[in-house]
């Protein structure tokens, strides 16, 4: 399950509520990492590939490629490309949003 939390003004987490429910996927792949673009879409590491939702957790689809992917982070300089770390190979997506960043302002 991927649960969302809101941040309080102190920084400390409130509430925390279901975003989507991936244990019904019905596949054996783990849910393990996780990135967000700039237009608040969230990028998972799921059963059967990348999964893909908006803000409010509509699955937009997911993509499935020659291996699982395991963990994620976006790359190049302008941060539209997204580089998925499977088992024994990298991959690359390149996007048309950029990640993004805990460094924004």
């Amino acid at each position: 399950m991927v649960n969302r939390y809101p941040v309080n003004a102190d920084a400390t987490l409130g509430k925390g509520e279901l975003f989507f429910d991936l244990t019904t996927a019905g596949a054996e792949d783990a849910i393990d990492g996780i990135k967000v673009d700039r237009a608040g879409n969230v990028f998972v590491s799921g059963p059967g590939g990348l999964w893909i939702f908006d803000a409010v957790g509509k699955h937009l689809g997911t993509v499935r490629g020659p291996e699982h992917p395991h963990n994620m982070a976006w790359g190049e300089d302008d941060k539209r490309t997204l580089y998925l770390a499977a088992q024994s190979s990298i991959y690359r997506i390149r996007l048309n949003i950029s990640g993004a960043s805990a460094f924004a302002r």
